[in-house]
Order: structure tokens, then sequence, then C-alpha cells
């Protein structure tokens, strides 16, 4: 497969991956509701988690994201995660009067525990993420950089775009949008964190 074609399938499959909804989907609009750079910031702490993951598969390491107890142990503590950030973004759907500097602070990091605490993601990156490195690896060392920065860039653009669009949702429609996005954003996080924790109860019973 020509190099330029293997580009365009991985930013295919990845966009796929990037703007399917999720922890990370509600909590970019949540938090773009103040600020528009909110999306980029996220995508900052996500790839602080993704790109030594990505080292770590390229490096031979990915088989250990296929562990049954790995898995349990990240749908659990992921799951409880998102119950407690469900829970205080709905308790504040009141409370709109938030400024941008005290949500800024809080997105890097937003992006390194919703991806860490993520199991879908850790599960995407050893099956569907692993074939795509494998892959890149048969264009050495700069055909593997060249994708891990191309997978990143979707990601990238995808959020910054999600909370520049809730941004100017935010500023038209004015405190309404607000506590709609908040609500619907805690509700899809409490969502994910019974997904999560019931598949992490299900692996366990199997253990």
């Amino acid at each position: 497969m020509p190099f330029s074609s293997f580009l365009f399938q991985a930013v295919l499959i990845s966009l796929s991956g990037v703007m399917s909804p999720g922890p990370l989907t509600a909590v970019t609009i949540g938090k773009g509701t103040d600020s528009p750079h909110s999306g980029a910031l996220i995508a900052i702490g996500h790839g602080i988690v993704e790109f030594p993951l990505m080292a770590l598969i390229y490096f031979g390491l990915g088989s250990l994201l296929k562990n049954d107890n790995v898995k349990m142990l990240t749908f659990l503590l992921g799951g409880l995660f998102l119950l407690i950030m469900g829970i205080g973004m709905l308790k504040n759907i009141n409370n709109v009067e938030i400024t941008s500097s005290r949500y800024a602070k809080s997105s890097i990091l937003s992006g390194i525990l919703l991806s860490a605490g993520n199991p879908y993601f850790l599960v995407w990156w050893a099956t569907v993420g692993a074939a795509l490195i494998s892959q890149s690896i048969e264009f050495g060392i700069l055909g593997f950089l060249i994708f891990t920065i191309l997978h990143w860039l979707c990601d990238f653009i995808w959020l910054y775009f999600l909370s520049a669009l809730s941004f100017n949702g935010g500023k038209f429609f004015g405190k309404i949008f607000q506590k709609v996005a908040f609500g619907f954003c805690g509700i899809l996080l409490l969502f994910f964190s019974c997904k999560f924790i019931y598949e992490g109860a299900n692996l366990f019973r199997v253990l």
C-alpha cells in the first residue's frame, strides 16, 4: 500500500473514532459554553496520554491493554470518575456565572483523566489503533511519527471545532443554552459511567 493511501485510510479511521460521542465530547461541549479554546486544551491533555500510549504499542507493549484485569480496573475506575464528574456538572446547572479562567485551568487535566479513564479509548488502541501502528511500521520510524501527529490532529481539530461551536451557541442563546448544555453533558456522563461500571462488573464476574 502506498504511504499516501495509508495516511488517507488512517485519517478516515481516526475521524470515525474521534467523532463518536463519548466523555471527551460531552466535557468539550460543556466547557465550550464558556471558552471557545477549551477543546484545544482538552486535545492537548488527550495527547499527553495518547502519544506515550502509541509509543508503547510501537515498541510492542500493546498486548497489556488486552489483559482482562487491566480492562476491568479501567472500566470501574473510569466509571467512578465519570460518575463524580457527571453529578458535579448536573449540580452546577444553575451556576451559570462561570469565568473562563476557572475552566481553562482544568481543561488539560480533564483531557488527561478522561482519556486515561476511558476503557473504550484503551481498547480502541489495543485493537484498531495497534493495527494502524503495525501498518505504519512498514514505512519506518518517519511513517510512524507522521501517523501519530496526523491522528492527534484529527482529535485536536474536532474538539476545537466542538468547543467553538458550543461557545458561539452560548453567546447567541445565553444562559439557557449553557443550562441545556450542562444538563445534556451531565446526563451523558452519567450514562457512560453506568455503562463502564456495568461492563467492569461483568469482567469481574468472569475473572
